[in-house]
């Protein structure tokens, strides 16, 4: 039998055990959903990759093709300070400019010429080092055969091209204007170099590794206007004394 006290307890007990189940048993619908590890997962975003490996040659600013505020355009700040800095207001220079800034909306000519400082270089630098890859992105069809055509007479003789480049000392536009639905810069670039050129068996056979050489060249740069790629392309060149 039982007595007075285990009687007491078992109540107790039955007691508590139905207050806990009222409590921890009922759902009140704001109980987080149990984990899973293998749920899916909001797929993450993927992160912003370059528009283009094409190193930035831009002679039309890169922006959206946006409205833009009349006071924010190029082509309406005064003539005379238009293209200050890079040719006489008035000259043949500034009026190709004004030609190509018409059908152009956002031309900058200075972001232009950094551009060109830049191409300039680094297509200098892969003719020696035989880079057609780096090549093919910077020059029009023909100037690039031209270019991997010497590149593979070289490889055939066995000689190396070494070039250090020392610095662009002068960059000035001498012609520029739009032909058909193409705009053309005609660039001088004065720049220093040290150029060797060695045979199979290393010997200098061309240049001087100890000389720092000063080289004029005149390239022309075009690009198609109305076209999405804002870059331009190398379509000539000529050595100038």
């Amino acid at each position: 039998m039982f007595d007075i006290y285990t009687i007491i307890f078992l109540a107790l007990a039955v007691f508590i055990f139905i207050r806990l189940r009222s409590v921890l048993g009922q759902r009140t619908g704001r109980e987080r959903p149990p984990y899973d590890p293998y749920s899916r997962r909001d797929p993450a975003k993927a992160p912003a990759g370059p528009a283009d490996k094409v190193v930035s040659f831009p002679g039309a600013a890169e922006k959206p093709s946006v409205p833009e505020p009349a006071e924010a355009t190029e082509s309406d700040e005064p003539a005379p300070a238009r293209w200050a800095g890079v040719a006489e207001v008035g000259s043949a220079v500034a009026n190709g400019l004004d030609a190509i800034a018409a059908q152009e909306r956002g031309f900058d000519a200075q972001h232009f010429l950094t551009g060109a400082r830049a191409a300039y270089e680094m297509i200098v630098v892969a003719f020696a080092n035989g880079d057609r890859a780096a090549l093919k992105e910077l020059l029009a069809r023909e100037v690039f055969e031209g270019f991997s055509a010497a590149i593979a007479e070289r490889e055939q003789r066995g000689e190396k091209m070494e070039t250090q480049f020392v610095g662009i000392e002068k960059v000035e536009i001498i012609e520029a204007g739009v032909k058909g639905r193409s705009a053309q810069m005609t660039l001088r670039f004065l720049s220093q170099l040290i150029s060797v050129t060695r045979d199979k068996a290393g010997r200098v056979i061309d240049g001087d590794p100890e000389q720092v050489a000063d080289v004029t060249d005149v390239w022309t740069f075009a690009r198609e206007l109305g076209t999405r790629d804002p870059n331009w392309k190398l379509v000539a060149t000529e050595a100038a004394s």
